[in-house]
């Protein structure tokens, strides 16, 4: 499955929300989401529990419906923001990820 096909069978269970709400429901559960992942790494490094890794997958999986319906709610196809993200990643890290550079990025840099 490409990136655009799940986009396109998230949008399936994204039904009968404005462009606007689709986006604020879409950043929103992302950080929900995002905080249920973190949870379950939080528990597993600070409380004694197994990393459930099916369960991380499954939330994993809720970040990629919010990623994919927020993504359309600006106008942009899965696969673009990954290319962009990419391109933008092999700007700032040529030579992939260095300190250095992190530390000292240039001005107006994303």
């Amino acid at each position: 499955m490409t990136p655009n096909e799940y986009q396109k069978e998230a949008l399936r269970t994204a039904n009968g929300l404005s462009e606007r709400d689709l986006l604020a429901n879409g950043v929103m559960g992302l950080c929900g989401e995002s905080g249920e992942c973190i949870d379950l790494v939080k528990k597993h490094l600070f409380q004694g529990h197994e990393l459930d890794k099916a369960h991380m997958a499954k939330e994993l999986g809720d970040v990629a419906w919010y990623l994919a319906i927020s993504a359309h709610a600006i106008g942009y196809d899965l696969e673009t923001v990954f290319q962009m993200n990419v391109d933008k990643l092999r700007q700032r890290y040529p030579n992939g990820f260095e300190a250095e550079r992190s530390l000292h990025r240039k001005e107006g840099d994303l």
